[in-house]
């Protein structure tokens, strides 16, 4: 289950990054971040080496480094301004969410965009959203990630560059608030690391935030 649900989160996060940005949503939508996510192959606290679907990306640590985790949360703490992420499947023509996470100011724009990614065969369909929510209202998997501009304890509507997605969010589902903490990163770990680049090509960061599971998240 824990190998399901990070392999799950790796593959919608990884395919929102390459989503292209071309239309913006009615509600003002959060600038997008760059960044690179993957596996974590080796860090040595000047550089990292992130796995991914097109091979593995070097990051250099630039400036003072931020780590991020995932900490336990509610649904209280999204406001009019947050940034967040819902992991959601398909129920009956209606987006259900498996996990919500509140990102804090300044990962706002990270992954937004909404892309599906499914792989080859699947009989449920996963996707990456991640935007600007408008308002909240009253199986294909869906990850949403947006600005709450409304919110409520059942639903929420996230806005990104090039559409919307009204979600459901059952009682019990976990919430996590991404917060910057220490962290004792491992390989295997997936990760995502904010970057910009330079003149010479070189991949710099002062972001990283590491992904955990919901069942074992603390």
């Amino acid at each position: 289950m824990k190998n399901s649900l990070q392999n799950l989160v790796y593959a919608v996060l990884l395919a929102a990054l390459v989503t292209p940005y071309t239309v913006w949503a009615q509600a003002k939508a959060a600038p997008p971040i760059d960044g690179v996510i993957g596996k974590l192959q080796s860090f040595d606290g000047k550089t990292l080496d992130v796995g991914t679907s097109s091979g593995v990306v070097d990051v250099v640590i630039k400036g003072h480094l931020t780590t991020y985790k995932q900490i336990p949360s509610d649904l209280s703490h999204i406001t009019t301004s947050s940034y967040v992420g819902v992991a959601s499947t398909e129920q009956d023509g209606k987006q259900v969410a498996k996990q919500v996470f509140i990102f804090p100011a300044e990962l706002s724009g990270a992954a937004e965009g909404s892309v599906l990614t499914d792989p080859p065969g699947a009989t449920s369909h996963s996707r990456m959203t991640n935007g600007t929510v408008s308002s909240p209202a009253a199986s294909h998997s869906r990850m949403t990630n947006g600005t709450v501009q409304q919110s409520n304890s059942t639903t929420l509507v996230l806005n990104y560059q090039d559409g919307s997605q009204t979600i459901s969010v059952p009682p019990g589902v976990p919430v996590t608030l991404v917060a910057a903490e220490k962290v004792d990163f491992t390989p295997g770990d997936v990760v995502y690391a904010t970057t910009k680049k330079l003149p010479d090509g070189t991949l710099v960061t002062d972001k990283i935030f590491q992904f955990i599971p919901a069942a074992t998240s603390h």
